[in-house]
């Protein structure tokens, strides 16, 4: 049996190209401590960093044929570490954005965009419904709805009686309600 220790990392590439399972070993063995080292300075959690030098030990191993054994080994397993701790760093950067807008949208109930402008358009269909009710029912709804009057001050205002203008009102409802359809209905009234 050969002693893989006293191989160089170019000898153990080659073997590992092959599939040697015992030159894969000598080569963990070789570079994880210094691999761990290296990394910490940029990763300090142990067990994270554990499953970092994992993976790229076995990519390493999954992708042994198509590995260059002219290469460096060492700086092939070096950037292979920076590029997964790269990696992990724009997830998790990701992963934190989303949770920091979604709690900056959970604390400011603010809607979105599209939330915005979905509400303005339906809106808009409710202001061309009301503008399509006759001209006293629309003048006594805009008064109610818009102006926050109540039946008695929207009567002194036209001289008229507050049956008439509670009947104006319920009707104009019943006809928005016919058009908009009650769930759209009851999003705004």
């Amino acid at each position: 049996m050969p002693l893989y220790h006293v191989y160089s990392d170019k000898e153990l590439a080659y073997l590992l190209n092959d599939g040697d399972e015992l030159a894969f070993t000598e080569i963990y063995n070789r570079f994880y401590g210094l691999l761990y080292r290296h990394a910490y300075k940029s990763l300090p959690d142990p067990e994270a960093l554990k499953d970092v030098l994992q993976e790229v030990f076995v990519y390493l191993w999954n992708k042994r044929a198509s590995i260059n054994p002219e290469d460096n080994l060492a700086a092939y397993l070096y950037t292979a570490v920076r590029n997964k701790l790269l990696n992990n760093f724009r997830h998790l950067k990701i992963k934190n954005d989303y949770i920091t807008s979604f709690q900056d949208y959970l604390d400011n109930k603010q809607p979105e965009a599209d939330e915005a402008i979905r509400i303005k358009q339906l809106i808009a269909i409710v202001e061309a419904e009301v503008a399509m009710l006759p001209a006293q029912m629309r003048l006594i709804f805009q008064m109610s709805r818009n102006n926050n009057f109540s039946h008695q001050e929207i009567a002194n205002q036209l001289n008229i009686s507050v049956l008439t203008v509670r009947k104006q009102v319920n009707n104009s409802l019943k006809i928005l309600r016919l058009k908009l359809g009650s769930k759209f209905f009851s999003l705004f009234f």
